[in-house]
Formats: C-alpha cells, structure tokens, sequence
C-alpha cells in the first residue's frame, strides 16, 4: 500500500528503511516494543478514569492508521472473520483457520491473536505459521517510522505512538494488507465495542464465544454489561453469531445485533457428526468452540464463493475439508499435555485458563479418565492469576471443577488429595528476577512482586479452602524458573513420574514453556 505523501517524503523514506533496516535487529523491535505502554499499565489507567479512555480508543486507533498511510476503508480488502467473547475465543480462531486452509489451501490466511506463549511474532501468522523474525522487523520498523515521521494528530490527548496491544494490531493490518492476504481472523483483545480490532467497516461475518465475567474494570461488572461491549463487533449487514449464553446475555446480543442492524443472528446448537469426531484441540468445551467456529468458517466460505449452499444453514453431513480441519487445529498452551523431553516419567499439563468458566473446564479436562488421575503419579499444580482477579474466587472454581469431575467419575481420589503438591509463582521468568524479552510486563506492580503478594494470597486462600493440606508442600516461589526447579526436584528423590498441572495465566505457561525446555514440543504446530 503506498503512502498517501507527496512524492518527495515518499523517495525521503524509502531510502532511510533501506539504509536502516539492515542494522536493526529483533532485539531492537523488541525493546523498542516494550517500551510502549503495557497492556497492565493500560487497564490500570482505564480504572483510574472509570472506564471513560476506552471511549476514545477507537478514535485514537483509527488516527494511527492513516498515520501510516491507511484508511479504514482500506482494511475491508482483509476479508475479516471477527471473533471476540470470554472463553474461548483464541481456540475459536484456530479452528476457523484450520478450517479454512484445509477447505481452500490456495488462500492466503492471516491471523491476529493475543497474548502470545513464547515469542511475540505468534500473534501475527501467515498460513498458521508465526511471521519470521526479518518480516516481524520489517513490518515492526515501517510501522515505527511512519509514525515518528509523521505525528501530526488530530486529538491532542492522542499519545505519539499506540500501547503495545494497539501497535501490534496496527502492524498486524500493515502486515497483511502488505502480504495482500485473502482473508484475515481477527481476535478481539478485550470487550468489542472499543477495541482497536473494532474499525474494521464490513468484515464478513462475526461471532461471540462464551461470556463470563472478566476484565470487569473495563468492561463492567455483570453479563449484561460485559455483552454489550461484546456484541459492539457486530455489524451493519453483516452475520452475527453466537453460542448459548446466560438469559441475560443472550437477550444483549440478539438487542445488538438488531441495534447495529446485522443481516442476521444465529444462536449455533450442538452438531451431533461433532461429538464422535476426535478435535484437534482437548477438552469438553471445544465442542462449542468447534461449532461456532464451523458456521463462521462456513458463512464466510460461502460468502466468498468458495462453498456452495445457503449462507445461512450450515450443510450437513459436514463437509470432509471441516472435519479434516477440526482434527488438524493446533493451538498451544491450552488443554495441552507435553511429555518432557528430557525425562519420560515427568509430563506437563498446560492451559492458559484465566477466568471462572474456562478453569471449570480446565478441571473437567484434567480429571477427565486416563488423563490426570494416575494412581501411581506424583501431582502438582503450579498457578497464578495476573493482577486484578480474585485468585481466591479462581483457586475456587478450579477446586470445585475436581470436586464435580472427581464425583462423577467415581473416582476415589478426594479432590482434596488431588495434587500433592501446589506451587504458586509470579510469571517472572528466571530466578535471578528477569523476563524473557518477549515476556516483559511493563508496569507490573514491583511492590507486589517483591513481596510475593499475590502468591501468598494465593496460598493463604489454599489453606482455607483445603485445612488438611500439608503446609510444607504449599510453595510460594519467586520465579516460573523457581517453579521448574521445584518439580524437577521433586521428581530426582523419587522414582514415581510427576505430572504437573500449569494453569491460571497463559503468560504462566508461555513462561514455563520456555524455561522448561517444552518451545519445541509444545509448540510444534
């Protein structure tokens, strides 16, 4: 996409990326994007106004984006497939993009999502893949450029340059409008309404996964209000989808959907050929996933001509490409098992859940039969909830999920014997207090991490829910690297295999992905 400059500025600033582009390197994309406001220090900022700053994020995104030469207009060449909700909606993504590769191979795919596990070019991906180091740098620095190049803003309260969240959406744009990809998936990064996904005219089609309450700061404190930001994705003229939602979120969306004059709403029912059918991704709850993302992957490949049929009824018997897609979808670090590569009686049980609803899967899917329940088997559980959840409210719902699968099961473990150990750790990488540079928190409170704060909130709230657990198996580590150490300890004065539930933050498991040598099995995708 040209600049929309005059001829002078355009041949000014060709010539310097070329004479910089060679000597900047990954490491400086990095540290230059860390140098951006947080994504923490974002969510804190809109507390302290009362929520009243994500009004104007939209504004604010839509300058940046003809600041380097775009107009929202330009976007609807993306062909967006836009997904937000609570739960769910990252492995709703993937589903639609496997879908879609494994029905028309010829399209070129991009894939916008957040957070990332171990490196931050897996939130943007060409064909399922994480963009390249030369191509994250090169879109990183043409993005960077065009900005300080031209700061001229319309709002005065527009800061220079986007927090970090924003920029990666505004290069994830520059990226595949570059790339001249044939269809883009977009996941929403908090609420719709004001999210800086959100500018997109007239995407394709839209959907809503599972709602519960989170981001409650920003996005309000009950269903009702947490569907109204969710629903602010749909679209004048363009499908809408959801699945099954509490009554009062329900009746928010289908009102959304009338109020931004969607062409449709669809409630998406179980598909009963799905429940035979092995996913690619673990656990009860991708059922639903599945199938919400089937009918946007369908909608959108009829609309595009590709498929043949009513845009508004999904075929069945589903089509062979479907299944072939759903049983291919990879999407690391949830409901994911990882034997470890350096000793075969240790094995990791990773899911990024985070909120009420998708740690209540997280327990069905581990106390599931033949998975972590092993009589035989040393358990442990390594958590923790990033600032602003009550962990006390999320180690509740975790430990009433076993309680539930435990008795339906039969099993005759207690859910209170379940793990025999359970470490509580800060997503600070490595022991000597460092991040991963990918993994920087920029505003994190240090106060807090000194201190241990919210582990030992955690670990208090353990020994309250659960009296009879053993003190001196309760840790409260410093580090993911601390963590790591504990449970390989553990396994070198025994003989029993170890598995290790890590759950309650999926920058927990990013880190430990990495800190236990698990980046080329768990994320070979």
């Amino acid at each position: 996409m040209p600049w929309r400059l005059a001829p002078s500025r355009i041949l000014v600033s060709f010539r310097f990326s070329v004479r910089t582009m060679s000597t900047r390197t990954f490491n400086d994309a990095v540290d230059k994007l860390n140098s951006l406001q947080s994504n923490y220090a974002a969510i804190e900022a809109s507390r302290a106004s009362g929520g009243r700053m994500t009004q104007y994020a939209k504004h604010e995104m839509i300058e940046y984006l003809g600041r380097i030469g775009y107009s929202v207009t330009d976007l609807n060449q993306l062909n967006v497939i836009h997904v937000t909700g609570t739960k769910g909606k990252g492995s709703t993504c993937a589903f639609v993009d496997s879908i879609i590769r494994s029905t028309t191979p010829h399209r070129k795919i991009g894939l916008f999502t957040s957070p990332h596990l171990v490196s931050v070019r897996e939130r943007i991906r060409i064909n399922g893949v994480p963009i390249s180091e030369e191509d994250f740098v090169r879109f990183f620095f043409e993005v960077w450029d065009r900005l300080e190049q031209n700061d001229q803003r319309e709002y005065s309260s527009t800061p220079p340059k986007p927090m970090y969240f924003k920029f990666l959406n505004l290069m994830a744009y520059h990226a595949f409008l570059t790339l001249k990809v044939d269809t883009t998936i977009l996941e929403v990064g908090v609420g719709g309404e004001y999210d800086s996904t959100n500018i997109v005219p007239k995407p394709i089609v839209t959907g809503v996964t599972s709602l519960g309450l989170d981001h409650v700061i920003i996005l309000g404190a009950t269903l009702d209000k947490i569907a109204w930001q969710k629903g602010g994705i749909y679209k004048e003229d363009v499908p809408a989808y959801t699945v099954p939602q509490p009554p009062e979120a329900l009746e928010v969306l289908r009102s959304r959907a009338m109020e931004k004059m969607a062409s449709s709403f669809h409630v998406v029912h179980p598909i009963p050929e799905l429940s035979s059918l092995p996913l690619g991704l673990a656990g009860k709850h991708q059922l639903q996933n599945a199938t919400l993302a089937l009918h946007l992957a369908d909608t959108y490949l009829k609309a595009q001509g590709d498929v043949q049929g009513d845009i508004a009824q999904l075929t069945e018997p589903l089509n062979e490409a479907y299944m072939r897609g759903l049983r291919a979808t990879k999407w690391p670090g949830r409901c994911q098992t990882v034997p470890d590569p350096d000793d075969s009686k240790s094995t990791w049980f990773l899911d990024g859940a985070h909120t009420v609803e998708s740690l209540t899967s997280c327990a069905e899917w581990f106390v599931s039969p033949g998975l972590g329940i092993k009589p035989e088997a040393t358990r442990v559980l390594i958590f923790n909830c990033t600032h602003g959840r009550s962990g006390a409210e999320l180690l509740g719902a975790l430990q009433a999920g076993f309680k539930a699968q435990i008795q339906l099961h039969e099993s005759a473990t207690p859910a209170e014997q379940l793990f025999d150990h359970v470490i509580f750790c800060p997503n600070v990488t490595y022991s000597d207090g460092t991040f991963k540079g990918e993994f920087t928190q920029k505003g994190l409170d240090e106060k807090d991490l000194a201190q241990l704060k919210t582990q030992t909130e955690l670990a208090n709230a353990w020994k309250i829910m659960i009296p009879t657990f053993p003190e001196a198996r309760i840790h409260v580590v410093p580090s993911i690297e601390h963590a790591v150490k504990t449970v390989k300890h553990l396994r070198s004065t025994q003989d029993t295999p170890v598995d290790a539930l890590v759950t309650g933050s999926l920058l927990l498991v990013g880190g430990l992905i990495d800190v236990a040598n698990l980046t080329k099995s768990a994320l070979e995708i």
